[in-house]
């Protein structure tokens, strides 16, 4: 099938084989291509498998911030910018923050850019995105959430942020067609309940924050009612649950209160 190289025509074909922003893709596939028709036809029969776009231009932009994503690594969403924009907000200007599940980097590298004085490191499981993040610039390690990072950063930390995986194992199937084809379940999969990593943020989060420290993680559905319980229990306080314009859950935030 011949591949269009002007806008109007590739946004059709792009509408057509159901992307709900066929125009704006459009642009960046040819952005990328740089007129190169023989390029243009290898993205866009890429992007019509439903190959994540940010994978085949090689970024995607971030709250403002373009964010290199590698393929193989999570694609950061835009419904998680605001957990990133609240967390810059918390994030004292010679602070320390801590990004877990850190993917490309992308919050990381926004809080980097907002608060150029802080420290911001980061952590994931995932050799291809450590890598990734790396090379957005971020101080990441590889490991398991918190086990990780420098012992140094424990009692520290002013922040801890992050999109961990909270889709209930069982709802996996459920996801955009698309996702698991090409994403991994390590980015999604947070147990029977969706709450297993979370509850571990929760409790080995206090060992890293200082009191006073802000707790952020992004969560849907009715987690924020099932952690409501482990919140209170571990001292934290100030919890809020924050939502987006349309008033869906988005996730939690939360103060660490004084140890003693």
């Amino acid at each position: 099938m011949p591949i269009p190289n002007d806008r109007d025509a590739l946004s059709a074909l792009l509408a057509g084989a159901g992307f709900v922003a066929a125009r704006e893709e459009a642009d960046e596939l040819l952005a990328r291509a740089r007129g190169d028709d023989v390029l243009l036809a290898a993205f866009v029969a890429r992007r019509l498998t439903g190959e994540p776009l940010a994978w085949i231009i090689g970024s995607v932009l971030f709250c403002g911030v373009e964010v290199r994503v590698d393929p193989g690594v999570y694609v950061p969403r835009r419904q998680s910018e605001w957990l990133a924009r609240r967390a810059a907000e918390r994030l004292p200007g010679g602070g320390v923050a801590i990004d877990l599940c850190t993917g490309s980097g992308a919050i990381a590298k926004v809080l980097m850019a907002e608060r150029p004085g802080a420290r911001v490191v980061a952590s994931d499981v995932d050799a291809r995105a450590v890598a990734c993040a790396a090379a957005n610039g971020v101080e990441v390690y590889r490991g398991d959430l918190f086990a990780p990072l420098p012992r140094e950063l424990e009692g520290r930390a002013d922040l801890v942020v992050g999109v961990v995986p909270y889709v209930p194992t069982p709802e996996l199937p459920l996801l955009q067609r698309d996702t698991l084809t090409f994403e991994t379940p390590l980015a999604y999969d947070g147990g029977d309940e969706g709450t297993e990593i979370l509850r571990r943020v929760l409790s080995d989060g206090r060992r890293y924050l200082r009191p006073g420290g802000a707790l952020l993680l992004e969560l849907g559905g009715g987690q924020a009612d099932a952690l409501a319980a482990d919140l209170a229990r571990l001292g934290y306080a100030g919890v809020s649950v924050l939502v987006d314009e349309e008033g869906d859950i988005r996730g939690i935030e939360a103060t660490l209160g004084d140890r003693r």
